[in-house]
């Protein structure tokens, strides 16, 4: 395996067409795609500058590398590529990549990161940033922290656990999501999707969870949350606190420790359809 070692590259497609080497404490400047089209590369302790350092690459591992917010844009096209204790400031990280692993990375500057992608791991990740994960597909999050909305929109196939999300309308247009142990604080959330599973959450969404299909939640607690379920169709809710309002639900069965409004409109719904249990203390 060929070595670069404390190397400082400039210029446009500084290693182009590189293979098969390791490059550490090295520093990527002022040039565009120092790294395209290469191929089994391992990546150490160094920094990528400026635009598109990686792209259609594949067979990559990074580890304590840092994007900064110049090198925007970076990682797209490039499949299979594993990055540990990194930070990615850059906004526009990863699109259209497959098998894209991150553990232990910040990415504090995610605007319109890891867009179609799929097959996508994220362990110990914080991020902050709109539109995170668009139009995503298999992804398999532990240990998550994201700040910044419309995250997950039209991502399918989606399994989250122990995240914070503060993220308005997120996962709309969703397809197969399963969300565990979770905090989520945002309005409208999961909008025009079907298949989705709360799994022991805690949400806060003004107008949360309407005009859904088969949408299921297991002891979760809604905290000021209104006018939600309008229009959901095949629910099948547990919820462990008091609901502020429930509006026009379609189909399915509502458990809750008590609804302080339900909203029945027949112009629009069948009541009967929808069961409404109200626990007892």
């Amino acid at each position: 395996m060929k070595k670069y070692e404390q190397g400082c590259f400039e210029g446009e497609r500084a290693l182009y067409d590189t293979h098969d080497a390791l490059i550490i404490d090295s520093t990527f400047q002022n040039g565009e795609s120092p790294l395209k089209e290469c191929s089994n590369l391992e990546i150490k302790h160094s920094f990528f500058k400026w635009k598109y350092p990686l792209w259609y690459s594949h067979d990559i591992t990074c580890e304590n590398v840092t994007l900064l917010e110049t090198a925007r844009s970076g990682i797209w096209y490039t499949n299979n590529i594993k990055m540990i204790n990194c930070n990615i400031s850059a906004p526009k990280t990863f699109r259209r990549g497959d098998g894209i692993t991150l553990i232990n990375c910040s990415l504090p500057n995610a605007l319109e990161t890891m867009w179609n992608c799929k097959n996508i791991t994220l362990k110990k990740v914080t991020a902050t940033g709109d539109y995170f994960g668009f139009n995503a597909k298999g992804v398999d999050i532990e240990d998550f922290q994201l700040i910044g909305n419309y995250a997950f929109d039209g991502g399918k196939n989606i399994v989250i656990r122990h995240a914070k999300l503060d993220s308005k309308d997120s996962f709309w247009n969703c397809e197969n999501v399963t969300v565990y142990d979770s905090i989520i604080v945002g309005e409208y959330l999961g909008w025009n999707s079907k298949n989705i599973t709360f799994i022991n959450c805690t949400i806060d969404s003004h107008q949360g969870m309407c005009y859904m299909d088969n949408i299921k939640m297991v002891n979760c607690r809604l905290l000021n949350t209104d006018l939600c379920f309008e229009l959901c169709s095949n629910i099948d809710a547990d919820i462990v606190t008091i609901i502020d309002s429930v509006k026009n639900p379609i189909s399915g069965k509502i458990v809750a420790k008590g609804i302080k409004e339900l909203i029945m409109d027949e112009k629009y719904i069948d009541p009967s359809k929808t069961e409404i249990i109200v626990k007892d203390e």
